[in-house]
């Protein structure tokens, strides 16, 4: 029998470098960062081997070790040493964000990314200002368009702070807009904006919650974020994002939602992000500590197949882990 046309011809060991379709770089990455302002020491976070909640005082030192693996970019979530109704602690002048952001922008050169939201600052942990009788019923959250001034307000503060980038993660209607109209009224019409475009309601968010204090205190969030089983309704929040001012697209999660990259990619000419989240990152672990996968491998393995779907960036707990490696 013969073959004229044989792929293994391209796999030895010299060629297969050449022909590699699709490369996974260090600066392709971006590392969460979790900022305490209730501890006094670094915590480590059970859910997710290997990340702590660090204190305000470490966060550069945190941020510092990141840098030192190649990986230049941070995206930083805070919580709060008190909680209210409202999350007014999300956009004070002295919160933890805003206060780390400062700190670690005057002493490192990563570039900062910090999340938008208000769930890890409101008592009921939402992500906005709750409907009347939301407690009791449930088929009533978050109220929309009153949660966008407040969206607006922090995303400002950050950018008061130093902040690079802003990301709204709230999945509320209008959040792009309402973020881009106040920071170009404040001055900061440099800063861009990572939208939380396709955020799904997930169960691979589990340990998150229990990194950023930030699980709902009743209900859940599926009357704000998307159906696990749509993908044409991604198409239409992204659009609408662009439309607003989005400058980078996320999808969320990354690894159960490549079909959604990919499209997102094929669509849009904006940079695209996935968010490699902490339930694809915990069961990596959890397997690797059985002794069922290798864990450097598959967690390798896992940011390819996203890089390879169309993502520019990718926000991963495997961050550092893997900066050495690439």
């Amino acid at each position: 029998m013969n073959f004229s046309d044989r792929p293994r011809r391209l796999r030895t060991d010299g060629v297969r470098p050449l022909v590699s379709e699709t490369r996974l770089d260090a600066t392709d990455l971006v590392a969460p960062v979790f900022v305490d302002a209730t501890a006094d020491e670094r915590v480590p976070i059970e859910t997710m081997p290997g990340h702590e909640r660090v204190p305000l005082s470490e966060a550069v030192a945190r941020v510092r070790e990141v840098l030192e693996t190649g990986v230049e970019a941070v995206m930083l979530f805070g919580i709060p040493e008190s909680k209210d109704e409202r999350g007014t602690r999300a956009w004070a002048e002295d919160g933890v964000v805003q206060e780390a952001t400062r700190r670690i922008t005057a002493e490192t050169d990563a570039y900062v990314i910090t999340d938008v939201c208000l769930c890890e600052y409101t008592s009921h942990g939402h992500c906005g200002v709750l409907e009347d009788r939301a407690r009791e019923d449930p088929n009533l959250t978050v109220r929309n368009d009153e949660t966008l001034e407040l969206l607006s307000k922090i995303a400002v503060s950050h950018a008061e702070a130093g902040a690079d980038m802003v990301a709204p993660s709230s999945m509320t209607d209008g959040m792009v807009g309402a973020i881009r109209e106040g920071l170009d009224d404040a001055g900061f019409e440099s800063v861009p904006i990572m939208s939380y475009a396709a955020k799904y309601e997930s169960a691979f968010y589990g340990p998150f919650r229990d990194a950023a204090d930030g699980a709902p205190a009743f209900g859940d969030r599926r009357h704000y974020q998307m159906d696990p089983a749509n993908a044409r309704e991604a198409l239409r929040e992204v659009r609408l994002d662009v439309e607003q001012g989005a400058d980078v697209l996320m999808v969320k999660p990354a690894l159960a939602y490549l079909d959604i990259v990919r499209a997102v990619r094929e669509e849009f000419e904006h940079p695209v992000a996935a968010y490699n989240v902490s339930g694809e990152y915990a069961m990596l672990h959890a397997a690797a500590d059985k002794g069922w996968v290798d864990l450097e491998e598959t967690a390798y393995e896992s940011l390819v197949s996203m890089k390879r779907a169309g993502a520019d960036l990718i926000v991963t707990y495997f961050a550092e882990d893997l900066a050495a490696r690439l």
